[in-house]
């Protein structure tokens, strides 16, 4: 069977609803080639015989096909939690590449059942952002996992956002201190100048930014774990006096600082609160102040997925670029320079999902709550996100602003990455 063109037709009349309905997303597979092994042992091939990639997804439980048929995307995933499936050499990247390209995932998407629906509203009826208390419960709950899960795939500066990757030996380490050296420049920080990092997870940026630039700074997170242990590095780095981290919602921040900027929390506003964010941004802002805005984006319509939302991040909602610039242009925030790092978080998803698996055994020792479930979960959720930076519709801007102001020529917008590589590694070698 050389096409999938031709499968549906071919395949066996008593085939259960369930499997038969997978088989048919399967059939829309063009370009690379899936071998399914059903629990009886029985092959189904789609795509073309002999194109990349090669793929055989083994299902374990039949179960399997009737969670698909009932719950779409969110089904497949739970039963690969459930360990019902798994891909051969476990490369989830390309498994969920191959449903990206040739619309699986998309046909997926588009079937809508009654007890799925009822799942996702439930869901984010509980989960919406717009309360504070919500906000808090959300960010906790992935958040506050365990800090020393995360030191296990993330690097020494325990960064959870997107890297930029310069050269291609670059390790994990350095493409996050490149990523914040690419911010400290966009945003011209100054010896003497204040800066509020909004979820500013264990305080990398603030690090980075008082040590190699001489500011002070404030930090503002929910996360319990996270800001405990963001003050502990700060003492230890003797910091104490220029650095603090306040644990509350962004909405409870006053103050007024020189420069502004928000990693990778976005994401978790909430459409509702877009006009409440960037009305807090300008209030932090001194008068002429530049702020950076770093976040996921979807080119899609798919803001979250239903798995993503259950069980990884409760509540979140990506924005589509243009929804960001409106939410600014309301506040009269000017955009002076936007940045698309997609190729960018690809990499940094690769190199934390290589230490996730190279360091599962000492995750797994940590806590009898870090089980086989709990381990299957994080590597789809890190192959999958993967996935979806290299062949989905999700990407990460780095969006510069300023108030009050028109950009001067001061500030050259030339972000230099042979210059940024270069800092980074005079800057590591003098320590």
């Amino acid at each position: 069977m050389n096409s999938a063109s031709n499968l549906p037709n071919s395949l066996p009349n008593n085939l259960p609803s369930g499997e038969r309905y997978l088989y048919q997303l399967l059939s829309l597979i063009e370009k690379g080639c899936l071998t399914v092994v059903n629990p009886q042992g029985k092959e189904f091939k789609f795509g073309t015989i002999g194109s990349a990639p090669e793929l055989k997804l083994i299902i374990h439980n039949q179960n399997t096909y009737d969670r698909v048929l009932t719950f779409g995307a969110l089904g497949f995933c739970e039963a690969y939690m459930e360990g019902w499936w798994d891909e051969a050499d476990d490369n989830l990247v390309e498994l969920t590449g191959l449903f990206f390209r040739n619309g699986v995932y998309a046909k997926a998407l588009s079937k809508a059942t009654l007890p799925l629906i009822f799942k996702v509203i439930t869901q984010r009826l509980r989960t919406v952002p717009t309360q504070i208390q919500n906000s808090r419960k959300n960010v906790q709950s992935h958040y506050d996992v365990g800090n020393e899960f995360y030191q296990l795939f993330l690097d020494r500066t325990l960064t959870y956002s997107c890297g930029y990757r310069i050269r291609e030996t670059d390790s994990l380490e350095e493409m996050q201190l490149q990523k914040y050296e690419l911010i400290c420049r966009k945003l011209a920080l100054q010896p003497g100048e204040s800066l509020i990092d909004i979820g500013c997870g264990w305080g990398g940026m603030l690090i980075y930014a008082a040590e190699r630039y001489g500011v002070s700074g404030t930090g503002i997170t929910l996360s319990t774990e996270q800001g405990k242990l963001a003050q502990e590095r700060i003492e230890q780095r003797g910091l104490s006096d220029r650095i603090k981290i306040v644990m509350a919602d962004y909405r409870e921040i006053q103050g007024q600082y020189d420069k502004f900027v928000s990693i990778g929390m976005f994401e978790h506003v909430g459409k509702d609160s877009y006009s409440t964010f960037m009305s807090q941004a300008k209030a932090l802002l001194k008068p002429n102040g530049i702020g950076l805005l770093h976040t996921i984006v979807t080119e899609g319509t798919e803001r979250i997925g239903a798995w993503v939302d259950k069980y990884i991040f409760p509540g979140g909602y990506i924005p589509q670029l243009q929804e960001v610039a409106y939410a600014m242009r309301e506040e009269r925030l000017t955009i002076a320079h936007s940045e698309n790092l997609r190729p960018h978080y690809a990499e940094t998803l690769k190199r934390w999902g290589i230490n996730f698996t190279k360091n599962k055994a000492e995750i797994r020792a940590l806590s009898s709550a870090y089980d086989d479930r709990f381990l299957r979960m994080w590597y789809l959720y890190l192959q999958t996100s993967e996935s979806s930076f290299r062949d989905g519709s999700l990407q990460v801007h780095q969006i510069l602003f300023y108030r009050d102001k028109q950009w001067p020529l001061s500030i050259p917008l030339d972000f230099s990455a042979v210059q940024i590589a270069e800092a980074v590694q005079i800057a590591e070698s003098v320590k």
